[in-house]
């Protein structure tokens, strides 16, 4: 199906999203809304489905608060909504897959009650081939809006209801938005933006082109956030960024990373986590800051994403092997304790088996406690997809087997020196799986599964460990 593009809709343009133009970003605050876009979502509802990172997460609870401010309420269910939105991913092909199986399953809801507005939003319609996909095969979508946008949704929602096919992906630099209105989908731990988009241009990420450049939220704004979140009584926030450890490089005389990071911890909320970190960007003031701070908890996210020097250096990655392990030994010998977990692509182009081994070297080396693992997947637009590749599908398959075996084989026996132990666990809730079961996360980022009596949604409780597997920790409460 060929369709006419039409000359009111704003189509991505990946080529001009890797441009870096601008030094200084705008900042915009509050979100742009009429009185007449105040009500009408009024007696109608939303349904919002969330793909990919916390980044993501963060972004639907803002899109969340601005529907509401809108008049809409939650639906529990697609079914029952009459605005759908799909928040997407575009780090992997699989990714697409999975979004686009489930617009095909809104054919139904549309024919059904072809008043509802189903929209797709996010990374993944910063993509070029994939925006056109919608538009030519899924008819029933009748908006499509990127992520640097968010604060103009009123406008584009009110433009849908009257009939209107809205289009509107911008392939910029990138904006800071404050004071947008949000639904936090938690009541104990918070998810806090310091920035926005990526400057590495990793010759396999699509991020830097669907995120924008590196924007940096000012860190008055940064903390004043994490303090509003402790009045409210959340006890563990998480300083979100593609890489956080370049937090400031994009302001004029800003703290770095280290300082807001240490800044955080001196408000006293109780718990600290950063997601995700950049080798290349960990300084030595960081390692300090984390070691000195009960409250930074033990955990850190450091990817690897392969362990040969020449394929780190196709990845433009910026740092060896070496420099890699260097930085590892110090965080464990610095931080005691501390869990590490890791980012693995395997059968990257040029990918040789004696490459594919030196990333076993190094798994074997670091004892990872949990790692991410992937097949490269070409995405369209960076340079990794125009690079040759003629490892066969198989051999990488047969590669993640190995890998995945390696590490689970070695966490397993690091979690080992937790049996026994006592652990603090913030307790999300029941287990899923069983009502008299409490799950929730430890100091080091462990999943554990424990009982015990008098316990509540958001309790901090010690937790003595009784069983250990690869993915996560059995226990009971301490006492009982």
């Amino acid at each position: 199906m060929t369709i006419r593009i039409r000359d009111t809709w704003h189509l991505p343009d990946q080529k001009q999203a890797g441009r870096r133009i601008e030094k200084h970003s705008p900042t915009i605050r509050g979100l742009n809304i009429t009185e007449k876009q105040r009500a009408i979502g009024a007696g109608k509802t939303y349904f919002i489905s969330t793909y990919g990172c916390q980044a993501n997460e963060r972004d639907s609870e803002n899109l969340s608060g601005i529907l509401e401010a809108c008049g809409f309420t939650a639906a529990a269910d697609a079914s029952e909504a009459d605005v759908i939105l799909m928040n997407t991913c575009g780090i992997r092909e699989n990714a697409s897959n999975n979004v686009l199986g489930e617009v095909g399953s809104h054919k139904k809801h549309f024919k059904a009650r072809p008043d509802t507005i189903i929209g797709v939003c996010g990374c993944m319609v910063q993509e070029e081939h994939f925006t056109r996909t919608l538009l030519e095969k899924y008819p029933w979508v009748h908006l499509i809006f990127g992520t640097h946008n968010f604060a103009e949704l009123p406008a584009y929602i009110e433009r849908a209801m009257n009939g209107e096919k809205v289009v509107e992906v911008y392939s910029r630099e990138g904006e800071i938005y404050e004071e947008l209105p949000e639904h936090r989908q938690g009541r104990y731990k918070g998810l806090v933006n310091i920035m926005y988009g990526c400057d590495k241009f990793c010759t396999y990420c699509i991020v830097p082109y669907t995120r924008g450049r590196q924007r940096s939220r000012e860190a008055d704004a940064i903390l004043d956030e994490v303090r509003t979140l402790k009045k409210l009584g959340y006890r563990e926030i998480t300083l979100l960024g593609q890489n956080v450890n370049a937090y400031g490089k994009d302001l004029e005389d800003a703290m770095d990373f280290a300082g807001l990071l240490e800044e955080t911890a001196k408000t006293g909320i109780e718990r600290v986590r950063f997601m995700t970190s950049h080798p290349w960007d960990f300084t030595e003031e960081m390692i300090d800051v984390i070691s000195r701070y009960d409250n930074i908890m033990p955990c850190i996210h450091l990817p690897l994403q392969s362990g040969d020097d020449e394929i780190l250096r196709r990845m433009g990655r910026r740092y060896t092997s070496a420099e890699y392990m260097n930085l590892f030994n110090t965080i464990r010998e610095r931080v005691p304790g501390c869990s590490i977990s890791t980012d693995i692509i395997v059968g990257f182009p040029g990918e040789s088996d004696e490459a594919f081994e030196h990333t076993l070297d190094v798994v074997r080396e670091c004892r990872f406690d949990n790692a991410f693992t992937f097949i490269f997947s070409p995405r369209p637009g960076t340079p990794a997809a125009r690079m040759e590749d003629e490892t066969e599908e198989k051999t990488k398959k047969e590669r993640l087997f190995r890998l995945n075996a390696l590490w689970n084989q070695l966490a397993l026996e690091n979690h080992q020196k937790y049996l026994g132990q006592t652990v603090q666990v913030l307790v999300d809730g029941p287990s899923k799986k069983n009502p008299n079961v409490f799950a929730g996360y430890s100091q080091h980022g462990m999943p554990v599964n424990f009982t015990g009596e008098n316990i509540h949604e958001g309790d901090l409780v010690d937790v003595e460990i009784t069983d250990v597997h690869t993915f996560s920790l059995n226990g009971r409460k301490v006492g009982e």
